[in-house]
């Protein structure tokens, strides 16, 4: 995740970051304007056409359509960033469910060896769903003299919720939790599991593609008719304002189809692997 200054307006005005749109749109941006030089050159010095060409009406379409372009264009941000939004609130729950299961174990338990496998199990969970919703690989995961083995075919984030769930309930039949802390402990345990499936949901169901791909035909559309009516007005400077134009419109799908998906390893997904550190480092000092 770019960590920046909110307040430094030059930064942001004059520094290109690698996951800026700008980089991802140039060569289409050369291609638009290549097009747009392209109309305006046939307009205007092949066939001649003048102020009373009823292409100029084009605009008229123009002026319609903008206001439902930006309609749809802040529906489908305001929608991406909602997901991106609610999958940080589902981090944050479980890094208060991490710590709280913490802080009742270490109560709870007087065992070093009890104490020992939870120490390392919680911030393991965190460990494995990171990798799980970014698809990455982790068959075998060692912490310290505790030899966990992850099973590929099995749901990962399952497996590490199931052992906790086992020895809290071996620490039960042993006599070392009673009944009511067995309840006590039971919604941190649970809220794990409600976590991973939150972030699944998000992970799992994307923008219907339907509409994602509606509005990239509309902007293409809206774009490449510009050059038409506007070389009237404008001339051969219709091409940097449709070029201007296209980075504006593509550049807020862009960002959209970004943020849609937070648990990712683009520049601006969620810092997923540095909450999963945190914790480990939270829960250290809880049992430490």
């Amino acid at each position: 995740m770019v960590r920046y200054n909110t307040k430094d307006w030059i930064t942001f005005i004059f520094r290109f970051h690698q996951s800026d749109t700008f980089r991802k749109l140039l060569p289409l941006m050369f291609f638009i304007g290549g097009y747009s030089g392209l109309i305006c050159y046939l307009e205007m010095e092949y066939f001649h056409l003048g102020e009373d060409s009823k292409l100029k009406n084009i605009s008229i379409m123009h002026g319609m359509l903008g206001f439902v372009i930006s309609l749809l264009l802040a529906y489908r941000t305001n929608t991406a960033y909602d997901r991106w939004w609610e999958g940080r609130k589902l981090w944050g729950t479980l890094v208060n469910n991490s710590r709280n299961f913490s802080l009742k174990l270490a109560a709870i338990l007087e065992n070093e060896i009890d104490r020992h496998f939870f120490q390392k199990v919680i911030p393991l969970y965190a460990h494995i769903l990171q990798k799980h919703l970014t698809s990455e690989e982790s068959g075998l995961v060692l912490y310290d003299d505790l030899d966990l083995a992850i099973d590929h075919a099995k749901h990962k984030p399952n497996q590490v919720a199931k052992m906790m769930t086992n020895k809290i309930h071996e620490l039960y039949k042993e006599g070392k939790i009673s009944g009511h802390q067995l309840l006590f402990l039971n919604t941190e345990l649970q809220s794990f599991t409600d976590v991973c499936g939150a972030c699944e949901r998000i992970k799992n169901t994307p923008i219907p593609y339907s509409y994602s791909a509606f509005i990239k035909k509309f902007i293409f559309i809206y774009v490449m008719t510009l050059p038409f009516s506007y070389v009237f007005t404008l001339g051969f400077y219709v091409i940097p304002v449709v070029v201007f134009i296209f980075y504006v419109l593509a550049s807020l799908e862009l960002i959209a189809e970004e943020i849609e998906d937070p648990f990712g390893n683009d520049a601006n997904d969620l810092p997923t692997e540095k909450i999963a550190s945190n914790i480990k480092k939270h829960v250290e000092e809880i049992f430490g």
